[in-house]
């Protein structure tokens, strides 16, 4: 679950990435930032978390829908198969969000943010597997290092107590959910836009969402709307628009980079708001975890952001 999760976005061109600017850079690293506080809006909402994830789709639908219909990319006329991959997506994208928000009240913020990144690697694992070969060195090393650094951050959790470990595997299955959901888009991304794919995919997802809320007993109406209104636009529309706006203009490498900031800014939130202190082993952890989605990322042929 990208921090978080996210849509996703064009494979990078070469002739853009050429193009860069400092202003492309900037939007990249503010797209980073703003989603790394996503999992802080989650805590701060009063609503259940899984409600949490469902405000997050609904909120944001008409701006999504305008900026699609703004772009021209086409919202009617979608033949059949397409729709109903999309809406296999959002369902996938549900199950993303609803774990993912789950593990973040459970665990440490800078574990959400990895974890919940971690769909990277898979990503990485499902094209080898498709081109039938077998991992190179550095795709090896990064396998390695994410295993090492797993077990590092989960065992650290394990000390803490239970909940914290099973916060983790939550965050790390949301990684799961969010790989296929990129990879059940791959043809829907062809023919359609990003917008409208996040549009359509959100519309999707939501009324899973708000199900799920609803038969896990959780509060869905907020008193404070606030944190909600801040993840539905901060993760949904500022994070992903700035993303789509930056992405393509980098290398991979430069955007798994770049994702390190995420947990950095996930650890300094939960110190600053919730008092989560990180120990020498954790750092050792986390850094592992984090080299290995910059070398997954370095080397995806098409990227895609949580």
């Amino acid at each position: 679950m990208t921090v978080a999760p996210a849509t996703p976005v064009p494979p990078p061109q070469t002739d853009a990435r050429a193009a860069w600017s400092g202003w492309h850079l900037a939007a990249l690293l503010l797209a980073n930032v703003v989603l790394a506080l996503g999992p802080w809006s989650v805590r701060l909402a009063d609503s259940g978390p899984v409600a949490a994830g469902f405000w997050r789709l609904f909120l944001p639908l008409p701006l999504l829908f305008g900026f699609a219909r703004a772009n021209r990319q086409p919202l009617t006329g979608i033949p059949a198969k397409t729709m109903l991959v999309m809406v296999a997506a959002g369902v996938m994208f549900a199950a993303d969000l609803g774990t993912w928000h789950i593990g973040i009240g459970m665990t440490r913020l800078g574990n959400a943010a990895l974890f919940g990144n971690s769909g990277s690697l898979i990503i990485m694992v499902w094209g080898l597997m498709a081109l039938g070969r077998r991992p190179n060195g550095f795709e090896w090393g990064a396998l390695a290092a994410a295993v090492a650094g797993a077990a590092i951050l989960m065992g650290r959790s394990l000390e803490i107590g239970r909940a914290t470990l099973i916060g983790d595997l939550f965050c790390l299955f949301a990684g799961l959910c969010y790989a296929f959901y990129i990879i059940v888009l791959q043809r829907a991304r062809a023919t359609l836009g990003n917008w409208a794919l996040l549009a359509w995919s959100s519309l999707a997802g939501a009324p899973v969402l708000l199900g799920l809320a609803l038969a896990l007993g959780e509060p869905v109406w907020p008193h404070r709307w606030w944190p909600l209104f801040a993840l539905a636009l901060g993760s949904q529309v500022i994070g992903q628009g700035l993303l789509v706006f930056a992405l393509k203009h980098f290398k991979p490498l430069v955007i798994g980079l770049v994702l390190m900031t995420q947990p950095a800014v996930a650890i300094t939130a939960g110190w600053l708001a919730f008092g989560e202190r990180l120990t020498l082993l954790d750092a050792i952890g986390m850094l592992l975890v984090a080299a290995a989605l910059v070398i997954a990322r370095a080397g995806e042929r098409s990227g895609a952001a949580a």
